[in-house]
């Protein structure tokens, strides 16, 4: 053990080089080259990103990153470190992209001492988990992925400023919203807010956004169609019913900063997707910027395929070594999580030859049944490609920059969709 420490810590190799040899190697071998049809068998879905974070627990205050936080590994507020993760799925194959720590503001950010114990460069410094999500997506993108989606919980589809930026980005995205997100049904027959009169009930006026659990209970574009039910077929657990409503919304435009937004609705309309669990009663909102005539059918696909990410975890967390960390460095813990996803992607590549298959793009294979030697990701490489790694001394801009890459249903039915 200590010597892998020593080799995480202290040892000379480019930790940001093996992550983009890593990206590079998915986008050459496993996802299709750029105007190629996606698999018949994957329904058209395409390459969708990931967007997810999860919690590892640990003891003492030295690990960089840790405090008490909400822990989902212990479902309670525990001791814990906390990591954003960009993972990509196409049809079968499942693999993470990047990881990276989050660093908290309070305990850590502003305590620069404890920072430089931890050995957490000056430049590190605290960021919202969806400017994480924002900074491995441009990695991604750098390094030759073309995402045809990306799909993420309420966490980052709360955030009105990410959602402008993905959108600004070229990004179709399928987000899972809370339901107090705002938005309008029908258009508003105003663009102002009017203020509540005193002695009255603080009831928003008729042209004030909607929160989407009441617009999706009593907007007329949802009152005039009747639930869809659509079964799910999921990888590692057990299928799962959902009544579905689907209709275009128009959306609070947002005023570029982060949890504030306008009172005026955008030019153009959004889905706004409410799916009710048949066996819990558990209810989820989802917004998506995709064309309006996109089927609800694959929106769903997208939404619900989030849990390949969950199954990643728990992979990693139970076969690969992902929580072992012990040290107390940044750049040892930083090491230790894109070797995780190396090591992913090896068990990714072995599990898809051992079904006798070969990726889409790797017209080059040899026949079944031979194994491909893994090259040397850590030596010496090229220079790499797209904006430094988690250097963020700066704020975000408000756009890609020049250097970067940048239902109707009146009947009810009943779908059966396999994730």
């Amino acid at each position: 053990m200590r010597t892998l420490q020593e080799f995480l810590t202290h040892h000379a190799w480019d930790h940001d080089a093996l992550l983009a040899r890593v990206q590079r190697r998915i986008v050459t071998r496993h996802l299709p080259a750029p105007g190629r049809q996606a698999d018949a068998d994957d329904d058209r879905l395409g390459v969708v990103g990931l967007i997810d974070e999860t919690s590892v627990p640990k003891k003492g205050d030295k690990t960089p990153g840790v405090q008490r936080q909400y822990c989902g590994a212990r479902g309670k507020i525990d001791n814990c470190i906390v990591t954003v993760h960009l993972a990509v799925k196409h049809g079968e194959f499942l693999a993470m992209l990047d990881s990276d720590l989050f660093l908290p503001e309070q305990s850590w950010d502003l305590d620069r001492r404890r920072c430089q114990e931890a050995h957490i460069p000056e430049d590190i410094t605290y960021r919202a988990k969806w400017m994480i999500a924002l900074e491995q997506i441009e990695r991604a993108v750098a390094n030759g992925v073309r995402f045809d989606w990306l799909t993420f919980d309420e966490g980052y589809g709360g955030k009105p400023e990410f959602l402008r930026q993905l959108e600004e980005r070229g990004i179709h995205y399928v987000a899972e919203v809370p339901r107090n997100f705002r938005c309008w049904p029908t258009p508003p027959k105003y663009h102002s807010l009017q203020a509540p009169v005193a002695g009255q009930s603080p009831v928003p006026a008729p042209f004030a956004a909607k929160r989407a659990d009441n617009a999706a209970a009593w907007g007329k574009p949802f009152l005039r169609q009747d639930w869809r039910t659509v079964r799910l077929d999921r990888q590692t657990l057990g299928p799962q019913a959902w009544k579905v409503k689907a209709a275009q919304v128009y959306l609070q435009r947002d005023d570029g900063r982060e949890g504030k937004a306008s009172p005026r609705p955008t030019d153009r309309t959004y889905w706004l997707i409410v799916a009710r669990n048949v066996q819990t009663g558990e209810v989820k909102y989802f917004v998506s910027n995709a064309p309006p005539r996109t089927a609800l059918k694959l929106l769903l696909k997208v939404a619900f395929c989030r849990w390949g990410v969950e199954h990643a975890f728990r992979l990693v967390k139970s076969e690969i070594g992902f929580g072992h960390f012990e040290g107390r460095s940044w750049k040892g813990l930083l090491r230790h999580l894109i070797l995780c996803q190396a090591v992913m992607l090896f068990v990714a590549e072995q599990t898809t030859r051992l079904r006798g298959e070969k990726s889409a793009a790797d017209d080059g294979a040899d026949g079944e049944g031979l194994e491909h030697r893994l090259p040397a990701l850590a030596g010496a490489s090229p220079q790499v490609v797209g904006p430094p790694a988690r250097r963020v001394g700066h704020p975000l801009s408000p756009g890609p920059q020049p250097r970067r890459q940048t239902i109707p249903a009146s009947v009810s039915s009943t779908t059966n969709v396999a994730l």
